[in-house]
């Protein structure tokens, strides 16, 4: 028998915790330092990945302009359905609204801080930073993306002599990759400890909730998928059937295992063989898996407002909009990141006040509403390679590649 994964073991803890919060209460209540240390460090991640991921990939992207015609095509069309995908979310969970009567609360220091701006010019100011080490140190996200995007053109611009500084970056975001592996290893002690701790405090009225959010989460995807998605199908007059046999399985192996990257040979093979070129496939596919996160942006809009409205914060619809503002920079080029979801959550709550017990609650279902926000994620990006072909002119009815060109190409992009 294979031991049990990360996964498993978070869903173990959620039961545990559920069990010891209804069981003994008081006891339950006492476990919250340990959710707290682990929110703690969730937060010690936000500042460096961003600041290296978003660098490098700006940097990286110099050559956009020597991307041509493929590259600003595809940059478009992530940007026009990503943000669909966002109000779509935000629009779920506004009809619904899953998380009222949660009653979640701040801790001490959390209510400690200052509160959000409220009005646009002072939201607008808001946005940019006197100085980035203070953004850092006080978790200001929004400030650390405008730094980090104006950091990362300056570097683009500069080119060679700015190298040293691309390469830290760089290295920065890898160290970061693992260093959020280490933290995701306390995260079964820190989902039990949460769950417990607000089942114990909160009653029943937290699971209640928690299975709303769950519904309105597959709802919303299924109609993204289904009116969205199906939409772009028609409009770019892509092959209904033969899209639906080549990208099924890379949509199953996403979903299965809530991986991307699980499902991405498969779907680049698939893709080519239905007539995708293969430069297209080549570019689209990978870029997509940073800047396409259809699923994951729906997801982020639909968990941040819950946890407003879980801890009683009335939130205007311009607090909203910057809010959905800010998740579509903040949730750029950090998809290799386990868990990448929770910690552009983690950051957007910190940003706009709200209580960070929400992201420790909501990472106990995590893998439920990861399965599909993956394999979304997935099946978007196989769209989009059709549709970027189809904009170029192509028929999409080419001949299959040879098996082993394929499996080659594969091999090349993973690596």
């Amino acid at each position: 028998m294979r031991r049990p994964g990360l996964t498993a073991w978070i869903f173990i803890a959620m039961a545990a915790g559920i069990a010891l919060g209804l069981a003994a209460p008081a006891f339950a209540v006492q476990l919250t330092p340990i959710s707290n240390i682990f929110l703690r460090l969730i937060k010690s991640i936000i500042a460096p990945l961003l600041f290296g991921t978003l660098v490098a990939g700006i940097a990286g992207a110099g050559s956009v302009r020597a991307m041509g015609r493929i590259g600003l095509k595809s940059i478009l069309y992530f940007e026009i359905v990503t943000t669909v995908a966002l109000f779509l979310g935000l629009a779920a969970v506004n009809l619904a609204r899953p998380g009222e009567g949660m009653q979640l609360q701040k801790t001490a220091a959390e209510a400690a801080l200052p509160k959000p701006s409220t009005s646009v010019g002072e939201m607008l100011e808001h946005t940019f930073p006197a100085s980035v080490i203070d953004a850092m140190a006080r978790g200001e996200v929004l400030q650390i993306v405008v730094f980090s995007l104006l950091f990362g053109a300056a570097c683009a611009t500069v080119g060679a002599a700015a190298q040293p500084l691309v390469s830290f970056a760089e290295s920065l975001a890898e160290v970061m990759f693992r260093y959020t592996k280490y933290v995701m290893y306390l995260a079964p002690f820190g989902v039990g400890a949460a769950i417990a701790a607000t089942v114990a405090g909160k009653g029943a009225a937290v699971l209640w909730g928690l299975g709303r959010l769950l519904i309105t989460m597959y709802v919303a995807q299924i109609i993204f998928v289904v009116f969205v998605l199906g939409a772009v199908i028609l409009i770019a007059r892509v092959p209904l059937a033969r899209f639906v046999r080549a990208a099924r399985e890379p949509f199953l192996i996403a979903f299965s295992t809530a991986s991307s990257e699980a499902a991405l040979p498969r779907a680049l093979q698939n893709m080519e063989q239905f007539g995708v070129p293969r430069h297209i496939v080549g570019f689209v596919m990978p870029t997509g898996y940073s800047f396409n996160l259809d699923g994951t942006t729906l997801y982020l809009a639909l968990a941040s407002v819950f946890v407003a409205q879980a801890a009683g914060v009335e939130m205007s619809l311009g607090q909203q909009l910057v809010m959905m503002v800010t998740l579509m920079l903040t949730s750029k080029g950090v998809a290799g990141v386990p868990r990448a979801a929770l910690v552009i959550l983690a950051g957007t709550l910190a940003t706009f006040g709200l209580p960070m017990e929400g992201a420790a609650v909501l990472l106990g279902v995590d893998a439920l509403l990861d399965m599909v926000r993956t394999s979304v994620n997935v099946l978007g990006n196989c769209l989009a390679t059709a549709v970027i072909a189809r904009w170029e002119g192509y028929k999409l009815d080419a001949p299959a590649p040879l098996p082993e060109d394929a499996r080659r190409m594969s091999v090349e992009l993973r690596d």
